[in-house]
């Protein structure tokens, strides 16, 4: 992911964000807002990060805060119409240049991709996941350094 974030940083960085505070707006666009925990759900930043990021974003005028009618404690995180028109600025902006890493890409990488990517999400979701404890082995797995 680093390797990523190092392409995109020039467009972001030239919109004055950090990658963390790009992932949080390009999240929200085109939504009505989000809970923190949809956020988290959505983004890579971590629960403890997120509440800095927004408060910057808050800070800049991009985001607002709106408590829920049904919940007074819950927050939904909204962009703000500085922050909605930076959206449709930025994200363009990133999907052009990121275009840039796919440009030698044809239907078929694409389509090997998308099946790889498939698998992976797959075996992510399997309930039988969890890695074994140091020294266990899983059935029918040898461990290349024991086989």
């Amino acid at each position: 992911m680093q390797g990523f974030e190092r392409f995109v940083a020039e467009p972001v960085r030239r919109h004055g964000l950090t990658h963390p505070q790009f992932d949080i707006i390009a999240t929200l666009g085109n939504t009505p807002g989000m809970t923190y925990k949809e956020l988290g759900e959505r983004t890579l930043i971590t629960k403890g990060t997120l509440t800095g990021v927004i408060d910057r974003l808050e800070r800049k005028g991009l985001v607002e805060r709106v408590r829920k009618c049904d919940d007074r404690r819950s927050f939904r995180v909204c962009l703000t119409a500085a922050g909605d028109a930076l959206f449709h600025n930025v994200f363009p902006a990133v999907v052009a240049h990121g275009k840039q890493l796919f440009a030698d890409y044809g239907d078929g990488d694409f389509e090997q991709l998308d099946h790889a990517l498939r698998r992976l999400r797959t075996r992510l979701d399997a309930p039988d996941l969890a890695a074994p404890a140091p020294g266990e082995h899983r059935a029918g797995h040898v461990p290349a350094d024991e086989g």
